[in-house]
Parts: structure tokens; sequence; C-alpha cells
């Protein structure tokens, strides 16, 4: 079984390391989304620079493939490789091998684990996300407010221990990827959501 979760926990890093924002401004805009806005590959990133569609097409990339992982970990070996191929997913995402290890910060992958533990667990997220950005018009804080809530709710939801511990790691490595962020919302200086208008070059 140890050699199965090992494939699975490899197999969701390479997959993770594919990283929609890169691929498509790469594509599409012949540049790296990595040298603009604040230099994160994540969906909010994207939307800021390229416009709010282009955002909403990284964030389905990226949740997509967290899906795809966890998926192909559970054929390969069961809950355990859910587990394995959905934190290493994630880990692909914030640290790509295939470019540079310089990637997002895990949210909309976080978001697919959420989904693959207990689907509560994924409404209740998205709803809090909605809520907070809507009151408050800051998009790290509603991404953490989602995580802790995904964090906790696996604790309680989780179908067994394994799960539980997923979503409980990937909130911690979500919450440590938004550490620059959590600085600045201590200092006041977080910037409140202005999405770009670029279009095509």
């Amino acid at each position: 079984m140890i050699p199965k979760i090992i494939a699975s926990g490899l197999l969701g890093y390479l997959i993770g390391s594919v990283v929609t924002a890169i691929i498509i401004s790469r594509l599409v805009f012949r540049e790296d989304v990595r040298t603009q806005g604040s230099g994160n590959s994540g969906a909010t990133n994207a939307a800021r620079v390229y416009g709010l569609r282009f955002g909403v097409l990284t964030f389905l990339g990226d949740f997509l493939k967290g899906v795809a992982a966890c998926v192909l970990g559970r054929l390969i070996a069961g809950d355990a490789g859910l587990a394995a191929a959905g934190i290493c997913c994630m880990a692909g995402h914030c640290f790509p091998v295939w470019f540079d290890f310089r990637g997002g910060k895990g949210v909309s992958v976080g978001a697919a684990l959420a989904l693959m533990i207990d689907w509560r667990i994924f409404v209740c997220a998205i709803a809090v996300f909605a809520i907070v950005v809507f009151a408050v018009k800051i998009v790290s804080v509603a991404s953490l407010s989602a995580t802790v809530t995904v964090g906790v709710m696996s604790l309680i939801l989780g179908p067994v221990p394994i799960l539980k511990a997923l979503g409980a790691a990937a909130a911690l490595l979500v919450i440590f990827m938004h550490r620059t962020n959590i600085r600045r919302l201590i200092l006041g200086t977080e910037k409140k959501i202005v999405f770009g208008r670029r279009g095509r070059k």
C-alpha cells in the first residue's frame, strides 16, 4: 500500500505543478503573470491583471486539476491515496516543479479538496468566501475565512481520520502561503478588489 500512496502523492504533485495562470498568460498574453501585479499565479492576481474572465478561467483550471488529482489518488490507493494526491497537488500548485517552484497560494486547489472531502464543506466555504468578499472587498480576508472554514469543518465532517487530516493540512498550507497578506492586513496596507481590463494584446 505504501508504494501506491507514494505514487499517488507524486502524481498529485506533478498535476499540481501545471499552473493554469502561467500557462494561459504565456499562450494568450505572451508574458508570465508572475511578472505582473502581486507576482502571484493564482486566480486573484490573474483577475487583477487580465480581468475577471481570466481569473475565473484560472480558478476553474486549478480547481479541476485538484479534483482530478484526488480522483486518481483514490483510484490508486483509496482514501489514503486521495489525501496524498490532494495535499501534494496543492504543494505542486504552490511550488511547481515546471515553473521554478513559484506558483499560487493554493486556494483554488483547496476548494477542490474541500469538495472531495465532503460537499457540505465546499458549499459552506464558498458561501463564507462570497459573504466576506462582498462585505470587506478584500480577497485575502475572504480566502482566509473560507480556509479556516474548510479546516474546522473537515475535522467535524471528514468521514475518516485521513480526510480530516487532509482538510486541516490544506488549511494550514493556505494560511502559510498567505503570510505576506496577513502581514499587510495587520499593517492596513492590503489592497481591495480591483480587476484589470487589459484584454488581448
